[in-house]
């Protein structure tokens, strides 16, 4: 039994699969769940343990089934149309991101994103007679709401989250204080997404390295000349800028600390 990494949906993480038959990563795939059948990419072919409710690969997904995916696809917009409509008939506060067909057509997977919770159960069963399909809604972050419209960053570069498939990493204050960039305001280190780079998490581990034997600002420090008051960090030279008690400032490096 070969066990592969399956990218089903790109806003999910990968699923873990299990097959008779061996492939290759990038081959699309027909995977098959609970719930009906997609097609899948493998991502990994390495050797990992199998998690419960592992979904099975059928086969290797031939020409009518990709033909399958492209017909879903155009059938997109309309639902996005007619879902639209739906949604600001029931005043609902959600935007509407993409939809997903499953590959018999039985079922569509709406995604949104929205700044509460919304309770879209009428919405459901509105849209499920519309469609005369299975609709299930399934919210997003912004984040991922900026992978699956791609654009680019304050770099030049195309989004990091659109270059670097797999899981978003998470990313936190702390990574940008510890690079010295929190003071320049949320607005300068968010992205298009309106969330925290993510190049944030590139080099925090580098910094955080070179924090180790550095004080806080406005902690107390001791040097040769006497004591003074931190009141800044140069973590890339190991600069640490000291007020003495008689009001000058001294640039000391970290080693010079007492």
């Amino acid at each position: 039994m070969y066990k592969y990494s399956v990218r089903v949906y790109s806003w999910e993480p990968a699923r873990f699969c299990k097959s008779e038959h061996e492939f290759g990563v990038g081959d699309a795939v027909v995977v098959k769940d609970d719930v009906c059948s997609e097609i899948g990419y493998i991502e990994d072919g390495k050797s990992f343990a199998m998690k419960e409710g592992s979904t099975t690969i059928v086969r290797r997904a031939n020409e009518r089934d990709l033909d399958m995916l492209a017909k879903n696809d155009d059938k997109k917009s309309e639902i996005l149309k007619l879902s639209k409509i739906e949604i600001k008939r029931l005043q609902l506060n959600m935007k509407l991101v993409d939809v997903h067909i499953s590959l018999d057509g039985s079922s569509a997977v709406i995604l949104f994103t929205a700044d509460e919770r919304v309770d879209f159960r009428e919405l459901v069963k509105n849209l499920s007679k519309i469609f005369h399909r299975s609709v299930r809604m399934h919210q997003v972050g912004s984040r991922d709401e900026a992978r699956k419209l791609g654009g680019c960053g304050v770099c030049g570069r195309d989004l990091c989250c659109l270059r670097f498939k797999g899981n978003l990493p998470s990313i936190s204050i702390d990574m940008a204080r510890v690079q010295q960039v929190a003071h320049r305001g949320s607005e300068r280190i968010s992205g298009v997404c309106g969330r925290l780079m993510c190049c944030l998490s590139y080099e925090v581990s580098q910094y955080q390295q070179m924090t180790v034997g550095m004080p806080e600002v406005h902690s107390s420090v001791r040097v040769r000349e006497g004591k003074g008051e931190v009141i800044e960090l140069n973590i890339l030279t190991g600069d640490v800028k000291i007020r003495m008690a008689d009001g000058t400032i001294m640039v000391v490096k970290k080693e010079a600390l007492i």
